[in-house]
């Protein structure tokens, strides 16, 4: 029987997991929650029991090639360590690979969650064709992830692709989650866009909006949701915060054309799920920033494809083959 590969996605809130063929192809899959509160013997605990669901479910050991786990935050990929992954209270210094290894007596590797998203994409997802990919996912934060013939560019110290944390406005007042001012993350997240409409209705109390409607009156419980919802009801107010999100995003993505040339960019995340809107405002941007707009015009904007179960195709594609023929079996 052919090898199957099982892939983790660690979360703050959920642990996903599933069986994938060596040819991309989704077997099985199971969730559970991380538990995080209860500190880390309870959530990696948590990652050893669904481990063990998904070999029973594979018929043992004999038939996984390997354990591939992806979570946020830094890691340091060479050593399988992960650095300290935000929201999962313990996972600092974590040897992860290690401890799998010696549980599971398997091969293991571990991955920023970007990164490995980024890989799925490639392999076997919207960017599937392309060999040298920019991938990005907006949605709390912003993540990005760096593909070069197929295979994650990790840099010198394996920091590399952290995009998010580029800077476009240093004279902007608000912070990044880093400390920094003028992150792109701190300007077009999915946190930026409800800061600024609720900023805009605060300030111009008299004007009318849909979000007043769906809030309540209250512009703290604004979401980017509730901007999509708004937006499609055509108000103004909300088609600006868009406009505005889709600005930041080309300036910031016409950077990173200049500095890589990608063959394709593939956005996800749940900013991305506005849609054309977006996308149309981020193309046209592109084509005003970047060095090179003849060749940018070019370079396809593509929403993500595997958005559902992005992390658990991006651990298992750790050990999938790159640039053999996958099966599309999602």
């Amino acid at each position: 029987m052919d090898s199957l590969v099982i892939g983790i996605d660690v979360g703050g809130t959920k642990v996903a997991g599933g069986l994938v063929s060596m040819k991309g192809r989704l077997v099985s899959s199971l969730t559970v929650p991380t538990r995080a509160a209860k500190g880390f013997a309870t959530s990696f605990g948590q990652v050893v029991h669904l481990i063990s669901r998904l070999i029973d479910r594979a018929g043992g050991t004999d038939r996984i090639a390997g354990i591939g786990l992806c979570a946020p935050g830094p890691l340091d990929t060479k050593a399988g360590i992960i650095i300290n992954a935000p929201n999962i209270p313990g996972w600092q210094k974590v040897p992860l690979a290690a401890k799998l290894g010696e549980e599971f007596h398997l091969p293991a590797k571990v991955e920023n969650d970007a990164n490995a998203a980024g890989l799925a994409e490639v392999l076997f997802g919207a960017a599937a064709g392309y060999r040298h990919v920019f991938y990005v996912t907006v949605s709390t934060g912003i993540g990005t992830g760096i593909i070069i013939n197929r295979r994650i560019y990790h840099g010198k110290n394996g920091a590399a692709g952290e995009g998010g944390h580029v800077s476009i406005d240093p004279t902007s007042p608000y912070r990044c989650g880093c400390g920094a001012l003028g992150h792109i993350e701190a300007l077009a997240s999915g946190p930026a866009m409800a800061r600024r409409a609720r900023v805009f209705l605060e300030e111009e109390h008299t004007t009318s909006s849909h979000l007043r409607d769906l809030t309540h009156g209250n512009p703290s419980r604004i979401t980017p949701e509730l901007i999509e919802k708004a937006a499609r009801a055509g108000d103004k107010v909300a088609k600006k915060i868009i406009e505005d999100t889709g600005f930041y995003l080309g300036v910031w993505l016409a950077g990173m054309i200049t500095l890589l040339d990608p063959e394709a960019i593939v956005m996800g995340g749940g900013v991305s799920q506005i849609g054309e809107p977006l996308f149309k405002t981020i193309r046209k941007t592109i084509l005003r920033y970047t060095l090179n707009p003849g060749l940018a015009a070019h370079t396809p904007l593509l929403p993500a494809k595997l958005e559902k179960l992005v992390g658990v195709y991006g651990a298992a594609s750790l050990f999938l083959p790159a640039g053999e023929e996958i099966e599309h079996g999602y």
